[in-house]
């Protein structure tokens, strides 16, 4: 069985996730963690719960989920894995903190590709990977259907969806994704995404104005 646990890090309160399962061997999905006391949060969860971390897996690389990300490359010796169209997202990091004031941000390169045709393994379980652009050129959902949850990224949110006023950003591709990749889960799945609380497909179905 997969665990999930949640970390709200930097001042734009995104959220990072670790998951893992019974053989104590788990996943982060997203490094957020910008400040020291961040990092060492993330860290003496990891060391107090005996966890084993494989690889860190990004949903996309806008600044505020790779604030971490060279950090938790070198502390637990893990690669970090992207979408290739994140690329130029994920150059353009160091540039963005600068321009935004944000200071503590270390460059980091990716050390490989993952797309939809992938699944992410650890432990006993998987991930499967959904290609949801749209947000972002090369954003990525990862789905477990045993579980039946979506680690979503900032793709939807409860009661909004994910920003599209960003470079390399489009409005209908966003859209087109939830409809195609999120809404053709069932109801029940429940949807952890970037930032915020997590939500199901049935109460976005239902609720959520920028799909009714």
């Amino acid at each position: 069985m997969i665990n999930i646990h949640s970390f709200t890090f930097s001042p734009i309160a995104e959220n990072t996730y670790i998951l893992w399962d019974e053989t104590h061997e788990a996943v982060i999905i997203d490094a957020g963690c910008l400040a020291q006391y961040e990092k060492e949060e993330l860290a003496d969860f990891i060391t107090d719960n005996r966890l084993v971390v494989k690889q860190l897996v990004q949903t996309h690389c806008h600044l505020d989920h790779v604030f971490g990300a060279a950090y938790v490359k070198r502390k637990f010796g893990v690669k970090m894995l992207i979408h290739k169209n994140e690329i130029p997202i994920l150059a353009d990091v160091e540039n963005r903190c600068r321009m935004w004031g944000i200071r503590g941000y270390e460059p980091v390169e990716a050390d490989a590709f993952i797309n939809e045709n992938d699944k992410i393994f650890f432990g006993n379980s998987e991930l499967e990977i959904r290609f949801v652009p749209g947000h972002a050129p090369g954003h990525l959902a990862f789905v477990n259907h045993a579980q039946k949850f979506v680690i979503g990224g900032d793709v939807l949110f409860k009661g909004s969806v994910g920003r599209t006023d960003f470079p390399f950003c489009s409005h209908e591709a966003l859209i087109h994704s939830i409809e195609t990749q999120f809404l053709t889960l069932d109801d029940d799945y429940t949807v952890y995404s970037g930032h915020g609380e997590p939500t199901t497909i049935g109460y976005e179905r239902k609720t959520n104005p920028f799909l009714i």
